[in-house]
């Protein structure tokens, strides 16, 4: 029998499921967004205005960029975890990223809703 040694990493199930979720979101956003602008009739900043003067929209763009956050968290993880041996260096690559996409969720919301 082999033992199988797995430190760090939480492979499985929850992470593949996480992964298509976040796929699932952020194709339907990209295929509504594409739908109402084909829908327009002229393309400018009013159009893109009303797009997002709804919550609904701004909840969704939310929903979308948390999705796309997570999505990119687990892949950089998972690249991260497999290509970068010393401890050390791939510590300081996952703080960086765990940092950079904590900004990234403060400022979608602060572009979402003006604040």
């Amino acid at each position: 029998m082999v033992n199988r040694i797995v430190t760090g990493a939480h492979y499985g199930l929850r992470d593949w499921l996480v992964q298509r979720v976040t796929a699932a979101v952020m194709a339907v956003y990209t295929l509504v967004v594409a739908a109402y602008l084909l829908r327009q009739s002229s393309f400018g900043y009013d159009t893109w205005i009303e797009l997002f003067s709804g919550n609904i929209m701004r909840t969704f763009s939310m929903l979308f960029l948390l999705s796309l956050f997570y999505h990119a968290w687990i892949g950089v993880r998972d690249i991260v975890m497999d290509y970068v041996k010393p401890a050390g260096i791939r510590l300081l690559i996952h703080v960086l990223v765990i940092l950079a996409l904590m900004l990234y969720v403060i400022w979608s919301v602060q572009i979402l809703w003006g604040l």
